[in-house]
């Protein structure tokens, strides 16, 4: 009997993460593109006005360089996000991926690796948890809401006063308290 329980927890989290992660379709806009394949390679350099969007993931940019394996120039269309090799964005980057919003001057997306790393004053905002990252050089992998800061500054919602209770009486300068006088 209690294996049944085990077994409707594991479908459920099953759909959620299936749910989660159900693809959408690529889109990349731009305001010029230079799109070419070499076997089953494309490559890609887009300039201007650049949104790439894809399943869980938004990066605007200034300029994006992309690899894509296994694609070729078949259908002459954009690959899916899964297929991308790497991207590389630069010039006022801004990823949303989730409820985390990265900002910085250049990004390199490695999708086969799960990992977006941030270079040229990045930072990271977790809408979830009101935590805002920055440092160097800021790393966010995928699916494990982890983020590796180097040289980090880290800011966030204000914690409880763990100082002083002021209606407490002020101890002595010398630091000889007296106990409390019975009354």
């Amino acid at each position: 009997m209690k294996l049944l329980p085990a077994l409707l927890a594991c479908a459920v989290a099953a759909v959620a993460l299936a749910a989660d992660l159900a693809p959408q379709p690529t889109t990349l806009d731009c305001d010029h593109a230079e799109l070419w394949s070499v076997g089953t390679e494309s490559r890609g350099v887009c300039t201007g006005n650049v949104v790439l969007v894809g399943t869980n993931l938004k990066i605007i940019c200034d300029k994006l360089e992309f690899v894509a394996l296994g694609v070729g120039d078949k259908a002459g269309a954009l690959p899916t996000l899964e297929k991308f090799q790497s991207l590389v964005a630069t010039g006022h980057v801004v990823i949303v991926q989730g409820d985390r919003e990265a900002k910085c001057g250049r990004a390199e997306v490695l999708p086969k690796s799960d990992k977006v790393i941030l270079t040229d004053h990045p930072s990271v905002i977790d809408r979830g948890t009101g935590w805002t990252s920055a440092g160097e050089i800021i790393t966010m992998l995928r699916g494990e809401r982890r983020v590796i800061v180097e040289k980090s500054r880290v800011t966030g919602p204000a914690i409880k006063d763990l100082g002083f209770d002021k209606a407490a009486p002020v101890p002595p300068a010398d630091g000889t308290a007296k106990p409390d006088s019975p009354k």
